[in-house]
């Protein structure tokens, strides 16, 4: 038997929280926390009707009253969420409120007045109805292939303003109104449709990127996702950021239908310029992101009150064709940000299915293009094995897109990493910005591209400005890091390759700490690298270990490094990177072996390839005619 609903009090205790029903506070040990009349409104309504679902209609009802016009839904979602942000409250495990999907919340933790002991609710188990709204059903099966929910790192605020605080000083781009499109949440009750709201999130974000890229700029997939997980209140997250704006949203959808709420909020004072709710057919999914891009781009042009908006571009309807392929895509994009090899290999084969129903599908191929050209480098297997796939894609986009800053961007790494040609690489990184200022990956990789060739002034801005749209990107802090060890920064470049482990302490690309401790003669601290977790399986182990010892001085340690690295090798004939033999036998002044190996990672086209001109762990080779003549062939001769 259920609850009877909680007795009218002038206070209710729940774990360490008081709620006091007069004056509408909540507070924790004595403390009032912020939390505004509406959350505070929603969280009394649950507490009386502790134990007990209570529905989206209920809460409306008694906030707003009957037959008021409002988008509620995004305004019930931010209520709750402010609640659980007061109370620490986990979604997914859930202490004080629970989703109950379908139908509404419950208020699950025990209660009491001020000198009462604290009783359990009773809770009835969760039971679905059978009959659910049309927009909420269980999408068909050619629409919902099982998909896991994406796992997104936690980004600690407090990691991140070391970071920022760390970062070298560079001379910041213009200065431009900054949006955040935060993560859409899927209201459909499946968690296989979390594709299509996060695939919502992000092009939303490329479409509001493309509006207007010189005074409006927009943060990133990746810095905007770490709030899927991790919610944050709007003024932290406004702070982190960097934005002035922010854009709220929810999914519903079935096979024939789209129902998206939005909300567009300014964060400074938390006012809400406008919200919308808009019900349109499924095939018209790109036509609803162009209205909605054009309600966003009115409204702050009017808060600013200087220019007349930029009309966004209105797509056409889809085909039934055409949108399969843009949902096949969103499904590639999906696991396409997961950064692994399994998620590649999904991601192409997604992207794959996309052109199979539209042949002339530019963006598919642009995501099979950034596919190939990423997963050599995630694998040890060579370039050669996907650079022609990669190559063949990108070109057929641009070629079906001109204006793709994605096909642009994908064809200036090919044509970097495996052609060195230096110059068409600029060309292309430079084409790609053009189009799409906005579009965070082009001034990140146009940095490291910039790097390669030591013009770090230049490198450094472009970093900065990837920053500026991604600011938790992990990857672009990271390979900030290894641009300041490429220009013998050590000390800098050490502090920021530690603010990264303090984000994320197994992030791959900071391991490169390693090498900075090397060259700034911190030989210990690179050792306790090493021996913190020994890989005696894997050939890079043992080249790390002769790296770190021949430099340190421990010959013996760097040759028994060298010998379990050649029978690896001879176990697994190729299946060793070039470059893994190079720092080994550099480490420990065999010269004429390095160079061997290096003639070998030549041959193979190997991405280290790119970082001859400034690899610090190279300079004993510099000053050899063989090195030159290699850099020469590399287009990377001074």
């Amino acid at each position: 038997m259920a609850s009877q609903p909680v007795r009218p009090r002038s206070s209710i205790r729940f774990g360490d929280f008081d709620l006091d029903c007069r004056t509408r506070q909540l507070r924790r040990g004595g403390r009032v926390l912020k939390l505004e009349r509406i959350p505070v409104e929603v969280l009394l309504l649950l507490v009386e009707q502790s134990g007990e679902v209570v529905t989206r209609e209920q809460i409306a009802d008694r906030i707003w009253g009957k037959d008021v016009f409002l988008d509620t839904d995004n305004s019930i979602n931010g209520a709750i969420r402010k609640i659980r942000q007061a109370l620490k409250d986990d979604p997914e495990q859930p202490r004080f409120i629970q989703t109950v999907t379908g139908q509404g919340y419950r208020f699950i933790a025990p209660i009491s007045g001020p000198d009462e002991p604290q009783q359990a609710p009773t809770v009835l188990p969760v039971v679905v109805s059978q009959e659910t709204p049309p927009v909420r059903r269980r999408m068909p099966w050619k629409w919902a292939a099982g998909i896991a929910i994406v796992i997104v790192l936690a980004i600690l605020p407090t990691a991140y303003w070391h970071w920022s605080r760390t970062r070298a000083s560079v001379q910041p781009a213009a200065a431009r109104v900054m949006l955040a499109v935060l993560p859409f949440e899927n209201l459909t009750g499946d968690a296989t449709q979390d594709y299509f709201s996060d695939g919502m999130t992000e092009e939303m974000i490329t479409y509001l990127g493309n509006l207007d890229p010189q005074h409006l700029g927009v943060i990133a997939r990746t810095s905007v996702m770490t709030y899927k997980r991790n919610p944050k209140p709007l003024d932290q997250v406004g702070r982190e950021l960097g934005v002035q704006y922010a854009l709220e949203g929810s999914i519903r959808r079935d096979s024939d239908r789209v129902r998206v709420s939005a909300q567009l909020i300014q964060l400074k004072d938390q006012t809400h310029l406008w919200a919308r709710e808009y019900d349109r057919e499924a095939k018209d999914v790109l036509l609803l992101q162009s209205d909605i891009a054009r309600e966003i781009a009115r409204e702050i042009a009017a808060s600013l009150g200087e220019r007349k908006p930029v009309e966004p571009i209105v797509p056409p309807s889809l085909s039934s064709e055409q949108y399969e392929a843009y949902n096949l895509y969103l499904k590639g994009q999906y696991f396409f940000a997961k950064r692994t090899i399994p998620g590649f290999e999904q991601a192409i084969g997604y992207f794959e299915q996309a052109i199979a129903k539209d042949p002339n599908y530019a963006r598919a191929y642009a995501g099979i293009a950034d596919c190939y050209a990423l997963i050599g480098g995630y694998s040890i297997r060579p370039q050669s094995e996907f650079i022609p796939k990669a190559r063949a894609a990108a070109l057929r986009a641009v070629e079906l897109d001109p204006n793709l800053a994605e096909a642009h961007t994908a064809l200036a790494l090919i044509v970097q990493n495996y052609d060195w040609n230096w110059a068409e690489a600029e060309k292309e990184f430079q084409r790609a910005i053009e189009l799409n200022p906005n579009y965070a990956t082009a001034h990140h990789w146009y940095s490291e591209h910039l790097g390669y060739r030591g013009r770090f002034e230049e490198a450094f801005r472009e970093s900065e400005r990837a920053r500026q749209l991604d600011p938790l990107s992990l990857i672009i802090a990271a390979d900030r890091a290894v641009l300041l060890y490429y220009d013998r920064q050590y000390d800098r470049a050490i502090a920021e390759f530690k603010a990264v482990q303090e984000m994320d302490p197994i992030f791959p690309r900071a391991g490169v700490i390693l090498n900075a401790y090397v060259e700034k003669g911190m030989y210990s601290e690179a050792i306790a690298l090493v021996e913190k977790k020994p890989y005696p399986q894997f050939p890079w182990y043992w080249s790390v270990c002769a790296y770190v010892y021949g430099r340190a001085g421990q010959t013996e340690k760097a040759e028994y490094a060298i010998v379990q690295l050649r029978r690896l090798q001879e176990q697994n004939p190729g299946s060793i990177e070039p470059a893994a033999m190079v720092s080994a036998y550099v480490a420990v002044g065999d010269k004429d072996q390095a160079f061997a190996w290096l003639e070998q990672a030549y041959r193979q086209h190997s991405i280290a390839i790119t970082t001859l001109k400034v690899e610090p762990g190279l300079d004993s080779l510099r000053g050899d005619p063989r090195f030159q003549d290699l850099l020469r062939r590399v287009g990377l001769a001074d």
